[in-house]
């Protein structure tokens, strides 16, 4: 077992800062509750004001041009707080709160095991609407515990929507370990026309991996997904390949104070 109390008696605090420092969020409060050392030590504020501004990089923009026009719009959207590891608890807990009401929207409308296209198509309208980044994604919605379709929703999101590079976003798959989870996506194209005579509608059915939905491995399938049923595609269907897999969002994204 490590000694903790040993390993701060001879740690100069720098050092211990710059170790905090470099942590993400989860194994920052996980630090915190070795000792009452590391507890103050993780509860400083220029740790919290550094990861906040890495995902919400707006706050970085407010910080350094208050008066400009869109700083001043912005502002309108951040409570009052008193330190930043106070801001970062309270909007972190507003977003998952949020998100989990997006969830909540794909789980009823999937409840025949098959979601349709529009109404994928709208949860992720919504997250445009919360101006939801990369990290929330990657924190709230790449979460172990949720359905393939809500992880789907995330990687669409984030490729087609934020712009998010493809290596990126298969990075935090493979880090969540989730990127190997499959969903199944139907569509049904209208017939084409052969010598005056309208053939059968088409079927297409494939079942892909998140990581190959990350990257160009099922460009296809995001493309489709991306338009919807429009032009000649009739209807598309969205399952997840593993109905066991199913573990809808719970309170366990919310960052207690």
């Amino acid at each position: 077992m490590v000694d903790w109390e040993c390993i701060q008696k001879s740690l100069p605090d720098d050092i211990a800062v710059k170790i905090a420092s470099s942590l993400q969020v989860s194994d920052l409060c996980a630090l915190g509750s070795c000792s009452r050392f590391w507890r103050e030590l993780c509860k400083s504020d220029c740790l919290w004001e550094s990861l906040a501004k890495e995902r919400w990089p707006f706050q970085a923009l407010l910080e350094e041009n208050p008066s400009s026009s869109s700083s001043s719009s912005i502002a309108t959207e951040i409570p009052l707080f008193q330190g930043w590891r106070d801001f970062y608890i309270e909007r972190h807990n507003e977003m998952a709160s949020r998100v989990m009401e997006a969830v909540g929207f794909v789980e009823q409308s999937s409840r025949c095991e098959s979601l349709e296209v529009g109404d994928y198509l709208k949860a992720i309208e919504v997250l445009d609407a919360m101006k939801l980044g990369f990290k929330d994604v990657e924190m709230l919605l790449f979460n172990p515990k949720l359905n393939s379709l809500p992880n789907l929703v995330g990687v669409q999101y984030c490729i087609s929507w934020l712009g998010v590079p493809a290596e990126y976003v298969l990075q935090a798959l493979q880090y969540r370990k989730i990127s190997d989870r499959q969903v199944c996506i139907r569509w049904w194209k209208l017939g084409r026309w052969f010598y005056g005579f309208r053939m059968r509608d088409e079927s297409h059915s494939h079942c892909v991996s998140l990581a190959d939905l990350a990257t160009a491995k099922a460009e296809e399938v995001l493309g489709v997904l991306y338009r919807g049923a429009v032009h000649e595609v009739l209807r598309v269907q969205i399952s997840t390949a593993d109905p066991s897999s199913a573990s809808w969002y719970n309170q366990s994204t919310q960052i207690q104070g």
